[in-house]
């Protein structure tokens, strides 16, 4: 599971690090609270394109839906089943994206069923580029050839590692550096076996407030460690 996300560097240093040309349209950041229907940073290429790093809609929109509430949110796929699901089996052919993240957000329970957040992050301190699906669409209400494509991205999901297990049973598939070219389509065929569980030592994480509960909570605080344990009330 993947629900929430922070960005936490400007665009044009993701982009660098990418090696991908920025669009105009990137926020300027940073966002320490990326909530689904929010928009995401992803980076897309193939072999005929050069990287661009673009933003999408967190939440893939199947070309059959009538409006973008028309079923359910998709703001995840299963490795898994990606090859056989409707909403995602072309897409996961020819339209592979990375989603840039400095860290993401999974919850667990205390004794009495509140909502103990924390923050991952990548143990060497570098971004996080989620392996992705985009979906483009189009209103079928709008005018001429359906209005603008709105264009929607998912990332993709696998059963967690050893270590992430304590936390959640699932976790973001994580496109290391050197597999980038081949997850983007640049390097030919067989991105299939980099839909797996990140190495155990890949991954690190804190506790921080619950403030982070709330989709409408924002800054820095919400990715600091929480240095001591207590009782807090949940966000409203």
């Amino acid at each position: 599971m993947c629900g929430r996300m922070a960005l936490t560097l400007p665009p044009q240093a993701m982009a660098h690090v990418f090696e991908a040309q920025p669009a105009n349209s990137l926020p300027e950041g940073p966002d320490f609270n990326i909530c689904p229907t929010d928009d995401i940073a992803v980076i897309t290429g193939g072999p005929d394109q050069p990287r661009r790093m673009q933003t999408m809609r967190w939440g893939l929109i199947p070309h059959w839906y009538k409006t973008p509430a028309d079923g359910p949110l998709l703001i995840n796929a299963r490795s898994e089943t990606v090859l056989e699901k409707p909403a995602f089996r072309t897409a996961v052919h020819a339209r592979r994206v990375l989603i840039v993240a400095s860290g993401f957000f999974e919850w667990t329970k205390d004794a009495v069923g509140g909502r103990d957040p924390w923050y991952i992050t990548r143990r060497d301190g570098a971004p996080l580029a989620l392996a992705g699906l985009w979906q483009g669409w189009r209103d079928p209400a709008g005018e001429g050839a359906g209005g603008d494509e709105l264009r929607t991205a998912a990332a993709l999901t696998v059963g967690a590692n050893i270590p992430m297990q304590n936390i959640h049973h699932r976790m973001p598939v994580i496109i290391e550096p050197c597999d980038w070219a081949l997850w983007l389509g640049e390097n030919g065929k067989g991105a299939a076996p980099l839909m797996r569980a990140a190495a155990d030592d890949v991954l690190t994480w804190h506790r921080v407030s619950r403030l982070v509960n709330s989709n409408r909570a924002e800054g820095p605080e919400l990715i600091e460690p929480l240095l001591e344990r207590f009782d807090e009330p949940d966000a409203p």
